[in-house]
């Protein structure tokens, strides 16, 4: 299993929803980990204002925020390689490099039910 890796900006909590104002970037991707994670994957996250030895230590990390500054983040490493940087993950992102089948595409309820499609226009 690959060794998935993000580290985030300042946030005020690990996961980053919490507080008043929650960014639904972060409510998605906390979803999206927490997914990945009940289905083997193996996901670390790093908080810059809790762990800031974390980014100093990642050479990748330390340099792309000496370069770019903290807009550069959230990076994701996978396997120590630079993956992304600068946006989430996205659920497929994190099926694709931990290796576990990627979520089905949800259907519409009147499609589930074979009321529509097939060249139907009732949709």
């Amino acid at each position: 299993m690959r060794n998935i890796q993000v580290f985030d900006p300042a946030l005020c909590c690990n996961t980053g929803v919490c507080g008043t104002q929650v960014d639904q970037n972060l409510v998605t991707f906390a979803a999206d980990v927490d997914w990945a994670s009940r289905n083997g994957a193996r996901i670390e996250r790093f908080n810059l204002s809790q762990q800031p030895l974390a980014f100093a230590e990642n050479a990748i990390v330390k340099g792309l925020l000496e370069r770019t500054g903290q807009t550069v983040l959230p990076v994701t490493l996978v396997d120590g390689q630079l993956a992304l940087a600068g946006r989430y993950p996205a659920r497929d992102d994190l099926a694709r490099w931990a290796g576990i089948a990627a979520p089905a595409a949800p259907q519409s309820q009147t499609q589930a039910q074979g009321r529509c499609g097939g060249g139907s226009r009732c949709c």
